[in-house]
């Protein structure tokens, strides 16, 4: 990552520790600079890092869940740039740290695989800003699934198909996406 170090990207996270209570907007203080160190550039070659790793999913559903997740990433750093909504709401400082402290192991773990691109800090990003400011699932609604399944939007909740299944996955953030699993009986 050029520019700024994941260690730099983890201070600014760890200066909300000093608040009593943190809010969406803190957070959004912190994500929305960071955002904008993103270039076109940076997310062409995102986009190229999730397209390398779509060829290792099913046919059948590849383009389809690729355009979903592609548009998706493009479509939710605009949404952070450009959010000026104003947020009262308070976040459980426990589950906000526990998440960040999930993705600072991923970061570093990718960081090594992605040396020339910014989708450590990306996929961070848009991590935090889906779950605790927006309270959407990672995955977008419609996102395919194997078994003919999606993420969905039903009695008032997100539903995830692989959730139970990927809770302890390290290098999966569905420990702390806030859909839950879809029931499969």
């Amino acid at each position: 990552m050029d520019k700024i170090t994941c260690n730099e990207i983890f201070e600014k996270f760890n200066k909300l520790k000093e608040f009593e209570k943190i809010s969406k907007k803190d957070l959004l203080n912190i994500i929305q600079p960071l955002s904008k160190t993103v270039s076109v550039y940076d997310l062409s070659i995102a986009t190229s890092v999730l397209r390398e790793s779509g060829k290792y999913i099913q046919m059948n559903y590849r383009e389809k869940y690729l355009e979903i997740y592609i548009k998706y990433f493009i479509l939710r750093l605009k949404d952070i740039n450009q959010d000026k909504n104003v947020y009262g709401c308070y976040l459980n400082k426990d589950e906000l740290f526990d998440s960040i402290n999930i993705l600072k192991i991923q970061m570093l773990e990718e960081i090594n695989e992605h040396t020339n691109d910014k989708f450590p800090l990306i996929y961070t990003l848009i991590g935090l800003y889906t779950t605790y400011i927006l309270q959407e699932p990672i995955h977008p609604v419609g996102t395919p699934f194997p078994g003919n399944m999606e993420v969905t939007f039903e009695n008032n909740a997100f539903r995830c198909p692989v959730k139970k299944n990927n809770e302890n996955n390290p290098k999966a953030v569905c420990k702390f996406c806030i859909a839950e699993q879809t029931d499969l009986d």
